[in-house]
């Protein structure tokens, strides 16, 4: 077994001594000079290729991947997108120039080493761009292998729920700004971010929003301020949407993704798009957050599984493989999402979560939210080490954070599938956000997240129902364990304040706060729906 199998824990193919070509020059179709490693086993003749293509650099810690498939005797091109790590042109933050990709693959297509079968592999940037890639028809595609990337960026990225994700847009473009600045690639970057996090803190309050990407990297950033200035939905963002590109991706495709993921409500709705368009999907859901399950043993095995299957005629696992949190278990399915019944636990005006409404006619619960010490959150979805399964007692201890618990559970209850959330509101603002969180409390009282959403609302009105999808679950609350849900106006920064005002998120300037009545009577039932196994809701 070769160091790297060793070390990612997975079973060798033949071992093969590696060769590496470094700064290839590949003309994109506009003439711009791409810059890439190729790494390939000695001794093979043109064996099949997997072609990476990252923002992130080269010369370090993500060249593991490449030198892994090169010892298991598959070729890698390891490219630089343009304007990253010395490849030319621009880089201009999630928007794709087509020339890259044209470019590569009639420069490929002429090498004599290529040998007509070609992969795709990556996560993050490294995952996003193999849907961009698919804009064009390549006969010699076999399998794409994607890691945390849907193939639209601003819905599930940049405005989830409708809120922006002022924390993790920032965060990246924390990480972007000392790449090109300081050098060193991802791995000397990330450490940076560490120590930068009270700037990034900072940066999360400018006034106006547009001014952030100042404020924390000391200049603007063009393309931070287009997300800023255009709302979900506009023709700004046609570019950065790949989702008309599902019929062309390759026969088959391995998507992987974790339940703290900030992409992976997306990477859903595309593993049933692939479907639907006829491709052989595997899909694995570990309980990682954005990034970490690239290199778990788990994840890895199971893409180099596929990997082999589509290139070079092994067995290939398929259905679904997910990992149950609470339950330390990984369960297969046929399907996503596996057979379920929503089943709901209602939100009571004594702060309890039962399976039964309120029989009176009890007042709603209140709390005052103030944009100028915006609720926080912990953990969840978000950019960086922060992210994850946390405490949140400090969170539930805010005055402007609600919270409704079940007593503790008679037996376990398990939830696979879809979550959602429906408030019965008033407030005295039409501009308004409302967030809401699962989380598992212990015997010892430390309440844990598990998932949570967000949905921004604008047009006026008395009682107005807030319907917030949740990310995805497959959770075992255990038995003596509690249910809570949480109620708030704010996950900051993971998703940005709402000002309050209707302001233009760009340049706004002005705060209001709001007060908020959540109600829970029969006219009003304010609710939690779990994903039951059939017969158990």
């Amino acid at each position: 077994m070769t160091l790297l199998s060793r070390l990612y824990g997975v079973r060798p193919a033949l071992h093969h001594r590696v060769r590496v070509r470094r700064n290839v020059e590949i003309p994109a179709a506009d003439g711009v000079r791409l810059l890439a490693t190729h790494y390939y086993p000695a001794g093979q003749r043109r064996p099949p290729l997997v072609l990476l293509r990252s923002p992130y650099g080269r010369g370090n810690a993500l060249d593991r991947l490449p030198a892994l498939l090169a010892e298991r005797g598959y070729q890698v091109l390891y490219q630089s997108l343009r304007g990253t790590a010395g490849s030319g042109g621009r880089f201009d933050g999630f928007v794709i120039d087509p020339a890259d990709g044209d470019g590569t693959l009639s420069w490929l297509r002429a090498q004599p080493w290529f040998g007509g079968e070609l992969a795709t592999w990556g996560a993050s940037y490294l995952g996003y761009v193999q849907w961009e890639l698919a804009a064009r028809d390549i006969p010699e595609w076999k399998i794409a292998l994607i890691q945390d990337a849907p193939s639209s960026f601003a819905e599930d990225f940049m405005y989830p729920g409708g809120a922006f994700a002022t924390g993790n847009a920032l965060g990246w473009v924390q990480l972007v700004d000392r790449m090109f600045t300081a050098g060193g690639g991802i791995t000397r970057q990330v450490a940076g971010m560490v120590g930068a996090a009270r700037r990034l803190s900072r940066a999360t309050l400018a006034l106006p929003l547009q001014e952030a990407d100042r404020a924390l990297t000391g200049h603007p950033v063009p393309w931070f301020r287009e997300w800023v200035r255009h709302g979900p939905g506009e023709e700004y963002w046609t570019s950065t949407d790949h989702r008309a590109n599902t019929a062309r991706m390759p026969p088959a495709v391995h998507l992987q993704g974790g339940w703290h993921d900030f992409f992976l409500t997306g990477m859903l709705a595309d593993y049933a798009a692939l479907l639907a368009a006829g491709r052989q999907v595997r899909l694995l859901v570990g309980p990682w957050s954005h990034g970490r399950g690239l290199y778990t043993r788990e994840g890895l095995a199971d893409a180099l599984a596929m990997l082999d299957a589509a290139l070079v005629g092994r067995q290939a696992p398929t259905g679904v493989r997910l990992f149950v949190t609470g339950a330390g278990r990984w369960i297969d399915v046929p399907a996503w999402p596996p057979a379920h019944e929503p089943a709901p636990w209602f939100l009571r005006p004594d702060g309890r979560l039962s399976r039964t409404l309120e029989d009176g006619q009890a007042g709603p619960s209140r709390y005052r939210y103030d944009p100028t010490d915006p609720t926080l959150t912990v953990g969840g979805t978000q950019v960086g080490l922060s992210a994850g399964a946390k405490d949140n007692r400090a969170i539930e201890a805010r005055a402007d954070v609600l919270t409704f618990t079940t007593a503790p559970l008679a037996e376990n209850v398990e939830a696979v599938g879809p979550v959602r959330v429906t408030l019965h509101t008033r407030s005295d603002n039409p501009h308004v956000d409302y967030f809401a969180r699962l989380c598992d409390v212990d015997t010892r009282g430390r309440s844990v997240n598990v998932c949570d959403g967000i949905v921004r609302l604008h047009d006026p009105g008395d009682v107005r129902v807030a319907d917030i999808a949740l990310w995805p679950m497959a959770h075992r609350f255990r038995r003596g364990h509690r249910i809570r849900l949480q109620v708030s106006s704010g996950a900051h920064p993971r998703f940005g304040r709402n000002p309050g005002v209707g302001e233009p998120l760009a340049t706004g300037r002005s705060l209001r706060p709001s007060e908020h009545e959540i109600f829970h009577d029969r006219q009003h039932p304010s609710a939690l729906w779990l994903p039951l196994a059939p017969g158990e809701s």
